[in-house]
């Protein structure tokens, strides 16, 4: 069995370059957290005015513009798209608010565990959970339909978008005397790493994810399905390299309590990410995988994107999101409600290609 494939390495990578962000001034094992980091972007492009979460994340833009370099490189860049983008839009929507239901992505779940918070055990089990409801339904014939070849231009729209947001952070460009970017004076979107280091770090991290076609997601159906490992392997490097690395850095806190943005409520940790591999199941893959596909130049990807952005909004605005504390008084209507309409497309969307 090999053991240094393409999957681990870029699981290592991850394990290794997350915690090296935190100790540069990221968030604590928040190093590197797609739906995290969309969040902070929306926030600082004024979708939501949730001051303590307003940053353009350049890790984010590295993410795709590295996906976009392998992709050119290996000529896998496949403009695409027409698969159900509505559809894409409402489950990137409620994987978003799962996702601030339990404070972070699938690659945040893995990286709180390899920084010793073991609140993100249920949060994992209940990813596990929403896959094999993905499952479920992929066995019943589920797709939301094929994708077809498209214009390679319509692909650049969303890199084009990605570079102007880095533009705008690195210049803080504003039209007269107001800035339309937004940025955080305290709070998580207040904690940063260096620019650059940031920028690199998202760079070689997409490079790496496109190369192994690695996915969290895929993780447990291939393995269930399949019993191929070989994702799983990546997604186990990213929790035993992020321990090693915290544990070097003095990062590395065992226990339940006091962990970094995070919350003990394990309901709702495991319903939220529950919720999350159930809509990152029926939409084709985690977070990181769908940043990955905007850089090959899937729109169906970007829709799924455009969901998250609208998703963190909506959490936000309508404090939906859940915090340190916990959950607010509404996030259970919003997890039913993702829930609902995940079932409702999961039984109607039968055997659609």
């Amino acid at each position: 069995m090999k053991i240094f494939t393409w999957p681990v390495v870029a699981g290592a990578a991850l394990g290794i370059v997350a915690p090296l962000l935190t100790y540069n001034g990221n968030p604590g094992n928040m190093g590197f957290c797609a739906a995290c980091f969309l969040r902070d972007t929306a926030g600082a492009v004024g979708l939501h005015q949730a001051s303590p979460l307003q940053y353009i994340r350049p890790e984010i833009i590295g993410l795709i513009l590295g996906a976009l370099i392998s992709a050119l490189f290996s000529k896998e860049f496949r403009p695409r798209g027409g698969s159900s983008p509505f559809i894409r839009i409402i489950l990137g929507f409620f994987a978003m608010l799962g996702a601030l239901t339990f404070l972070g992505c699938p690659w945040r779940a893995y990286l709180r565990l390899g920084g010793g918070d073991l609140t993100s055990i249920a949060g994992i089990v209940g990813l596990f959970a929403g896959v094999l409801g993905g499952i479920f339904f992929a066995k019943r014939d589920f797709s939301l339909g094929k994708a077809v070849e498209q214009n390679k231009y319509t692909s650049y729209i969303a890199i084009a978008v990605s570079v102007l947001l880095f533009i705008s952070l690195i210049t803080r460009f504003s039209f007269g005397e107001g800035l339309p970017i937004f940025f955080s004076e305290k709070g998580p979107g207040a904690q940063h790493a260096n620019l650059w280091f940031s920028l690199s770090a998202g760079l070689l991290i997409g490079v790496l994810m496109q190369r192994s076609r690695f996915c969290s997601i895929g993780a447990f159906r291939n393995f269930i399905l399949f019993r191929d490992s070989a994702l799983l392997n990546g997604v186990i490097a990213i929790v035993v390299f992020a321990m090693i690395t915290n544990a070097l850095l003095g990062q590395f806190h065992l226990g339940l309590e006091k962990q970094p943005i995070a919350h003990n409520q394990y309901l709702w940790n495991f319903l939220g990410m529950a919720l999350c591999g159930l809509c990152f199941s029926l939409g084709g893959g985690c977070p990181g995988k769908q940043l990955v596909h905007v850089g090959e130049g899937n729109n169906d990807a970007t829709f799924f994107i455009v969901g998250m952005l609208l998703g963190a909004a909506a959490a936000h605005n309508f404090s939906l999101a859940a915090s340190g504390a916990g959950i607010s008084n509404y996030t259970p209507y919003a997890l039913l409600a993702g829930f609902i309409f995940c079932l409702y497309i999961g039984f109607t969307r039968k055997g659609q290609r």
